[in-house]
């Protein structure tokens, strides 16, 4: 881990991120893994399944 790491590590627990931001990853973070649970348990549509076309 390289110094530029540490010093970022270092500024963050003291200067650590808002809550609205802690909510907006938190809210990606469910929003990424409502998606792959509705694809793992639903599939992959076939009308977003790209087609080759012939030329």
């Amino acid at each position: 881990m390289s110094a530029t790491w540490l010093l970022r590590m270092a500024k963050w627990a003291r200067h650590p991120p808002s809550w609205g931001r802690v909510k907006l990853v938190v809210g990606v973070v469910l929003l990424c893994v409502l998606v792959f649970a509705v694809e793992s348990f639903f599939g992959w549509p076939d009308v977003l399944t790209p087609q080759k076309i012939r030329p």
